[in-house]
Formats: C-alpha cells, structure tokens, sequence
C-alpha cells in the first residue's frame, strides 16, 4: 500500500486525503513475466475491481481508478485491456492509464489495513 500519482513529495496519509497531493493510494504489484504476463495481471485488475464511479473519484481522488504503466507496451496492453472488458460490459469503465510515478509507501499503520482491521 502506498501513494503515487501525485507531486507532493512526502505523501502521508492526512495529506494524501486532504485531496490537496493529487496522490492516489495504490498497491505496488511485483511480479515475475516467466510467472504471470502484464496482460493476465491487467485483466484480473479489470476482473476484481470494482471502480467507484462518484465525481470525487472521477475527477482525480485518492480513490480513483487508475493503472499505472512503466513502458510503451504496458500502456498498449492496459488501454487494450480496458476497451475489452467497456465492449463486453457495455459500459465506460473510468479507469485512467497513466505513467507511473514514484511510488510511496504508506506509513506502517496503513499496511495490511484490511488484516489489522479483521477485514479479511
């Protein structure tokens, strides 16, 4: 868990909901291409997730929607992936693709929030 996206450049939590960073909180995905494509991890993200669809969220939130992409070929694929998923679903998904920014932790008592907080 963590902050991207944004131009402050010590996010923490209060700041980063105080919508003033232009931060999103993000999950920073590690993953190994001879285990898992770029294509499969983008088409589970549309699979699971469920964007909010608020104008909070639309227009830049530290909800919103967003994949982040580090190459050319990752912005083709996620932009691919996402107008799949808007034809079958018939719907607009409002998802932004963006570059990826440098990536923030959060603070330690945000980490496994879902965990701590018997979410899950």
């Amino acid at each position: 868990m963590g902050y991207t996206g944004g131009h402050e450049e010590a996010p923490n939590y209060p700041l980063v909901c105080s919508g003033s960073t232009g931060h999103a909180e993000a999950v920073q995905v590690l993953y190994d291409p001879d285990q898992i494509s770029y294509r499969k991890l983008v088409e589970e993200f549309f699979k699971l997730h469920k964007p909010v669809f608020d104008q909070k969220s639309v227009k830049g939130g530290q909800y919103r929607s967003s994949i982040f992409f580090e190459t050319n070929e990752e912005e083709e694929i996620a932009r691919s992936v996402k107008a799949q998923f808007e034809k079958e679903k018939h719907q607009k998904l409002y998802t932004e693709i963006v570059p990826t920014r440098e990536f923030h932790p959060a603070e330690e008592y945000h980490q496994d929030y879902y965990k701590k907080n018997k979410l899950l």
